[in-house]
């Protein structure tokens, strides 16, 4: 009887700390169970972008119209802007180009025709050359005048042979300084294309901030649950907020 009680108490001492080491294990066990089997996906969009700043779309619209559109997300308007922009460039590039030939023209013409000399001389003196037929002619009006200091020394010489030279001169003249006049209301009419564009760019920027602000927050879930001991179980999550 005493063999058989000490050999059940040595049959516990053994075997009881590979059972406590077995509970142990199955917990563990249940944790991984519970974790692995738990599947969840979330998808968050927050459709909340940051507000654009009016004065960016003034300055980008200043720089290149049609720029503070793009930057308001909205360059469907902006790229008229643009092309407007480019086309008044041409225009300017164009006219410069030829009142700058009409200038040489005139100022060969004056060099064959009336015998001056080119250097030294200001754009008075091409104005005037085309009004006078004669340095002889300008200087007798002066002295009349009595504009003693506006009276033209010898260096200054030109002689038209005939009205019509002069005249066909004054023609190429006009025609040099009426483009360089022109070309002023170009540069005008770009800094109003600026301007506008920097007005709609403002007006777009605002529109995007507005609707921003309405745009709605969403939340979206889905999980999958497998508990121990229990059924698997879809959860669904859905919230908004204004």
């Amino acid at each position: 009887m005493k063999k058989l009680f000490l050999l059940i108490f040595c049959f516990s001492i053994i075997s009881f700390p590979q059972s406590s080491k077995s509970l142990f294990e199955l917990e563990e066990e249940i944790k991984s169970v519970q974790q692995s089997s738990s599947l969840e996906i979330n998808n968050f969009v927050q459709e909340k972008p940051e507000k654009k700043k009016p004065i960016l779309g003034i300055l980008y619209s200043l720089l290149l119209p049609g720029m503070g559109e793009l930057y308001a997300d909205s360059y469907s308007s902006g790229k008229y802007f643009t092309i407007a922009e480019g086309a008044l460039w041409g225009v300017f590039a164009g006219m410069n180009i030829y009142g700058k030939w009409q200038e040489d023209r005139y100022k060969s013409f004056a060099v064959s025709k009336a015998g001056i000399i080119p250097e030294s001389k200001d754009e008075e003196y091409y104005s005037i050359i085309s009004q006078y037929l004669n340095i002889e002619e300008y200087n007798d009006e002066k002295a009349l005048e009595r504009k003693f200091d506006e009276i033209y020394p010898e260096r200054f010489f030109w002689k038209w042979n005939s009205q019509q030279e002069r005249e066909e001169y004054r023609s190429l003249w006009l025609s040099s300084e009426q483009t360089f006049n022109d070309v002023r209301f170009v540069v005008g009419a770009m800094l109003l294309n600026r301007i506008a564009s920097a007005i709609n760019a403002v007006r777009l920027v605002s529109a995007y901030n507005k609707k921003i602000q309405e745009d709605v927050s969403w939340n979206f879930s889905v999980g999958i649950s497998s508990p121990v001991n229990l059924p698997q179980f879809l959860t669904i999550n859905f919230q908004k907020s204004f």
